[in-house]
């Protein structure tokens, strides 16, 4: 389903390169200094270990967002790990939860450019909301309360592309495998299965799907979407680009 630096001489540096350089720290620090920012005093009141991320539902997908612009133009944040791992020995207070695929090509943490204890993730392969993967949401919303869900689908999904083949060919597929696939068939039959572009109808058709499930299936995720504490977004990772098309 789905070296090491030599050492040189130093050369000259043209004006264009220079310039190139400097814009893409410019970017950089401008990008840093957006990222949570300051935090408020009243994030810093609840003792939090990462008080940045004490978001609103709007403010924790446009991180997600803008994250994911900067790993797209590779111009990432540097993150302090050593400082992280001693703020995160005693809790964890991340700002999104993804329910994303077990694709090896598709890394949340990567593809929005966070660090530890920002993102709350649970994959599986094909992203879809089966009983595990909505316990383990349940807990990020009830217990953590992280404003924000993304069900993150991405481009060529193998599990996805089983399901197709299990409509339009009657496929059939060993051990639990079969359980996966028999869990996205709804999305290929609601996508049209006769239709052109089918997988990649398919793919964000379960995306939606998986978006509905989550409150359909679950009063915690529901009631807190209903009182304004949770906000769920869906997305399409392309891998040829990194870019995350966001469903909302």
């Amino acid at each position: 389903m789905c070296n090491s630096i030599s050492c040189t001489h130093a050369q000259p540096v043209s004006r264009r390169r220079f310039l190139r350089s400097s814009a893409a720290l410019a970017l950089a620090l401008t990008a840093s200094a957006g990222i949570g920012g300051l935090a408020s005093p009243t994030a810093q009141a609840k003792g939090l270990p990462k008080p940045d991320n004490d978001l609103s539902p709007d403010a924790a997908i446009q991180r997600l967002i803008e994250g994911n612009q900067r790993y797209v133009s590779g111009v990432r944040l540097r993150h302090n790990f050593a400082h992280e791992r001693q703020a995160l020995a005693g809790g964890q207070n991340p700002y999104a939860a993804i329910l994303g695929c077990a694709d090896s090509r598709v890394a949340p943490e990567y593809a929005f450019d966070s660090a530890r204890g920002d993102l709350f993730v649970a994959r599986v392969a094909g992203n879809f909301a089966n009983d595990d993967m909505l316990g383990s949401l349940e807990y990020a919303v009830a217990v953590l309360e992280v404003p924000a869900i993304l069900v993150l689908g991405h481009e060529k999904c193998g599990a996805v592309g089983s399901a197709v083949k299990a409509v339009k060919d009657h496929a059939q597929f060993p051990g639990h495998i079969q359980s996966l696939v028999t869990a996205l068939i709804p999305a290929v039959q609601q996508a049209g299965v006769n239709r052109a572009g089918l997988l990649d109808a398919a793919i964000e058709q379960n995306v939606r799907n998986s978006m509905a499930d989550l409150t359909a299936r679950s009063d915690i995720i529901a009631q807190a979407q209903q009182a304004g504490k949770l906000k769920i977004a869906g997305g399409i990772y392309r891998l040829d680009t990194g870019k995350v098309d966001f469903l909302i």
